[in-house]
């Protein structure tokens, strides 16, 4: 007897942006044999040229308007500059597409209000490109605390922090096109997984400085990527923080892309009134037979979390569920990285109100 299988439906995703993080979600989206590939757009035609070159794409737009006009096209990521979130978010929530929008989602809480809105009343996904909760660290850490290993989480410890790597490539050093430095290019790693470990609470207050010292200079010879635009250079080197929750756990954090330090740093640590963890290496801290233990594990799978991510995203968009990186996280981390750059400006602490 001829059992004939039925041909699975292929989710239909496109793309808002032709740059390198673009195309680091064309490259493992090509990978799964449920999504095609459909379009591009981009305002750069070399850019656009690339992802033909290399996906094969044959829809290439430079308005990114005509790419949410194709027929049957589902989803979208957009993967342009922080400063160019928004309003491509905006219009392809309203054409009826889900998104996936790279972190950060926008450059001010305001903008990522509208996105959370727009994606409310068109009843479509709004997933942030946060990945590092994805990774098997954090999720250890999840697993820990769902078991009430840590008990309240008081305090978070993030560390996101370069001796001397300021980038020389894309539009990094530019405050008009990002919003900032390294609190919101790599900061915002650190902060989003362990705010979403602490629960994702609401941040009622920040305080924080930043400091420019090395990256508005001519090139050194002792950077990783020498040779930045230090005349066009206008965000910090160094920023360091403070955010206060309703619940009364507080979040510091320090980011640099320069700093003269010992060595570059890239974790978190949660402190919990039972128990503590920490990113990396992955740790959990806690006291057992009256002793004080520290406990590594022995193995932890070796997960991609950027796949992830991108795998869940395509999951969301194929089953409804929920994401676990929705845009309401999304515009508490946007608060969270305001609010530290806000007080940076004007000296002194600010107040930070629920806005969804």
């Amino acid at each position: 007897m001829e059992v004939t299988l039925a041909k699975k439906r292929k989710t239909k995703i496109g793309f808002i942006g032709g740059g390198g993080i673009s195309r680091h979600h064309m490259k493992y989206l090509a990978e799964m044999d449920d999504v095609e590939l459909v379009g591009v757009a981009d305002v750069s035609e070399d850019a656009l040229g690339l992802c033909s070159e290399q996906f094969g794409f044959s829809n290439c737009f430079t308005d990114y308007k005509d790419l949410l006009k194709i027929k049957d096209l589902q989803a979208v990521t957009v993967g342009t500059p922080n400063g160019m979130h928004h309003q491509p978010t905006l219009d392809a929530l309203n054409a009826g597409k889900d998104v996936l929008v790279e972190k950060p989602m926008a450059m001010s809480p305001a903008e990522a209000t509208e996105m959370v809105k727009a994606a409310r009343k068109k009843k479509r996904l709004l997933v942030i490109g946060f990945q590092h909760r994805f990774s098997a660290a954090a999720q250890m850490l999840k697993r820990s605390i769902d078991d009430d290993q840590f008990g309240n989480v008081m305090y978070a410890r993030c560390l996101a922090l370069r001796r001397r790597g300021i980038p020389n490539w894309g539009v990094f050093g530019r405050k008009d096109l990002q919003g900032g430095g390294a609190l919101i290019d790599i900061g915002v790693h650190m902060i989003e997984a362990a705010h979403y470990l602490m629960g994702s609470p609401q941040p009622v207050s920040a305080f924080g400085s930043s400091y420019t010292y090395i990256g508005d200079k001519p090139s050194d010879t002792v950077s990783s990527w020498p040779n930045w635009d230090y005349k066009s250079y206008n965000v910090e080197d160094l920023a360091v923080g403070m955010v206060r929750f309703d619940n009364g756990a507080t979040l510091s954090v320090e980011a640099s892309f320069a700093a003269h330090i010992g060595k570059d740093e890239w974790t978190f640590t949660l402190m919990g009134d039972k128990g503590g963890g920490q990113f990396n290496p992955p740790m959990i801290f806690k006291d057992e037979s009256d002793t004080m233990v520290n406990l590594s594990p022995e193995f932890l799978p070796n997960t991609d979390e950027f796949r992830h991510k991108l795998r869940h995203f395509v999951d969301c968009v194929q089953t409804g569920n929920p994401s676990d990186a929705p845009g309401e996280h999304g515009l508490l981390v946007q608060q969270i990285l305001n609010g530290i750059y806000e007080s940076a400006d004007t000296g002194h602490e600010v107040k930070i109100k629920k806005l969804v």
